[in-house]
């Protein structure tokens, strides 16, 4: 846990600064932030599903292509 005093004839803005650049300093901003946004990995059956879907996708685009219906 990070404290930051207020020295004598410190303004306020002058105090929020310096306890900004130790938050900076220490890292703790950043590691909760990865935590917050963290996924989980996705599991094989999850990649494979994806991935036929994917190219399932990617089949109805040329043929939509040879078509003409699209450019």
């Amino acid at each position: 846990m990070i404290e930051v005093t207020k020295k004598e004839r410190e303004s306020t803005q002058s105090l929020i600064k310096r306890f900004t650049r130790k938050i900076r300093q220490s890292g703790v901003l950043y590691v909760a932030r990865s935590k917050r946004f963290k996924s989980r990995p996705q599991s094989k059956l999850q990649k494979k599903q994806d991935a036929l879907k994917k190219a399932k996708k990617t089949k109805y685009f040329e043929y939509l292509q040879k078509l003409g219906k699209i450019k």
